[in-house]
């Protein structure tokens, strides 16, 4: 049985794309991205309050926070308070270890950046998604605190993007939207950088195991969606 995708995509084609930037008034940086239905408000807000451990050392740092709206599911979930789920803190961290991959924090000097993905409406790929828009917002957040004289130059060595990638009915298929990715035998999230060089993988299958063939067919389509999404990144930037 071949799989036949809900939206009627190619198995290496992306879902639409658009970057909102200047989303917001107030943070740094701010994009709206959207994955097909999938939408997360990207900000990167900027700040001298450095972690205990990073205090007159010269460096800064990135972190990141990633929550899920209540409505942005068919069904509303309980806003995450007092503890966070271990999926929100596995995704935050991903998000802040992909960012970190695009800046040299030396260069930063002692500025902390904090990176909030917030998730307005889920249809699969909210993570990669969020790494892929949250770029976008920092280099707007970047270019206005080289604007208003906090930074000399930009210390942004690397582009970021990330896209999922999955295996359904043994084939494999590009930027998973929901359907799929409950679906899919094997779910895997890749990040590269503008080199193309790995920043990360993570992957599993959930019933099947995959061969080194397979793998290496997933990975090629996340690298050919990952340099459409480059492209579109810098377009995104280019535009006033």
């Amino acid at each position: 049985m071949v799989w036949q995708r809900p939206d009627g995509r190619q198995p290496d084609e992306l879902r639409p794309i658009k970057f909102e930037r200047n989303f917001t008034r107030y943070a740094a940086g701010s994009v709206l991205a959207h994955c097909g239905n999938t939408q997360v408000l990207c900000t990167v807000s900027a700040s001298t309050d450095l972690p205990r451990w990073l205090k007159d050392s010269g460096q800064g740092w990135l972190t990141a926070e990633y929550r899920m709206l209540p409505s942005a599911t068919h069904t509303r979930a309980r806003r995450e308070l007092m503890k966070l789920s271990g999926r929100t803190q596995e995704i935050q961290r991903l998000i802040g270890r992909s960012l970190r991959a695009a800046i040299d924090l030396e260069a930063l000097g002692e500025i902390s950046l904090t990176v909030d993905a917030d998730v307005i409406q889920a249809d699969g790929g909210t993570r990669t998604t969020s790494i892929t828009g949250a770029y976008v917002a920092l280099e707007d957040a970047i270019a206005s605190l080289i604007a208003n004289g906090t930074l000399e130059k930009s210390p942004l060595k690397h582009q970021v993007a990330a896209i999922s990638v999955g295996l359904l009915e043994g084939d494999a298929f590009l930027d998973l939207n929901y359907p799929e990715d409950v679906a899919a035998d094997v779910d895997f999230n890749v990040v590269l950088n503008g080199d193309l060089g790995y920043v990360e993988v993570q992957g599993t299958a959930e019933a099947n195991s995959f061969s080194r063939q397979q793998l290496n067919q997933m990975l090629d389509y996340a690298e050919g969606g990952i340099k459409q999404l480059m492209t579109l990144q810098k377009e995104a930037l280019l535009q006033s």
